[in-house]
């Protein structure tokens, strides 16, 4: 069956949706949380708060009543069981939502958090929404149609990759703790050969920092499709050029494995070599 899309006028409904949600949801717990209102998951550092709860709740019914047909796939539904990663691939029509990503910096009182939406159609995203709640402004991007920031005021402005061309001039972003002990030493061993190398503990922040032409590549090894389905195609939207270090193209239904992404599919060869023992 052929894949789905998401019209202009669904596009700035979401939009609407999420920002409503953080204006009710996210930005009133900020920086007053109780202690009670903050719970670990799976480890002591992966949290959930009160907020993300909250927002995936009020996020969740809004596109139901939008999109009645679609499969809504929140992370803290998938966390609870009353969803399934495993409904991607089949769907027609599929949200994807990271109702507060960066969650650890959110609970913490840092402002680098974000609202991540994807849509994917069979197993293909097709529609994708980086959020700031602090600024309220967006990245979104449909399937061969660019990249784009957007603010309320209707400011549009097409985004461009970075053209960095020197290797050692490359400004990088990657979080180690991703990776297993051993090769965290291997990894942090190859930052002096870079500019800079960042941590943002925010998957919505790091994409819309590559989006702006800021960052210049990108290295993660946990594969969660609402930290990643959107970002990874506003970044190809965007001029840029990702996959998994194995060659195999990043799709919403891997789960598994190392994903690269790059300025350029040149630069993405370099730096897949300069990375291999990851793979």
């Amino acid at each position: 069956m052929p894949a789905r899309a998401i019209s202009l006028e669904q596009q700035q409904h979401l939009i609407e949706i999420v920002r409503d949600a953080a204006k009710r949801e996210i930005l009133p717990r900020f920086r007053n949380l109780s202690e009670e209102a903050i719970r670990a998951k799976s480890a002591p550092d992966d949290l959930v708060t009160d907020a993300d709860q909250g927002a995936e709740r009020m996020m969740t019914a809004a596109i139901r009543e939008l999109l009645p047909e679609a499969t809504v796939i929140g992370e803290e539904a998938v966390a609870d069981g009353s969803a399934s990663l495993g409904d991607i691939a089949g769907a027609e029509l599929a949200l994807i939502i990271d109702p507060v990503d960066g969650t650890w910096n959110f609970a913490r009182g840092l402002n680098q958090f974000g609202v991540i939406l994807a849509a994917t159609s069979f197993g293909e995203t097709i529609f994708g929404l980086l959020y700031d709640p602090m600024a309220d402004d967006w990245i979104v991007a449909r399937h061969g149609e660019g990249a784009w920031f957007g603010r309320p005021d209707g400011t549009q402005r097409r985004l461009q990759v970075s053209d960095t061309a020197n290797f050692g001039e490359m400004v990088g972003s990657t979080s180690i703790r991703l990776f297993p002990k051993p090769q965290q030493y291997q990894l942090a061993a190859t930052f002096p050969d870079f500019q800079r190398m960042m941590a943002f503990g925010c998957a919505c922040h790091e994409y819309r920092t590559m989006a702006f032409g800021f960052v210049d590549f990108m290295l993660t090894g946990k594969l969660m499709p609402w930290d990643h389905a959107a970002g990874l195609m506003i970044h190809a939207e965007a001029g840029g050029y990702s996959a998994l270090l194995d060659g195999t193209p990043y799709q919403p239904t891997i789960h598994k494995g190392t994903v690269l992404a790059a300025s350029s599919r040149g630069h993405w060869e370099q730096l897949r070599e300069k990375f291999g023992f990851l793979g």
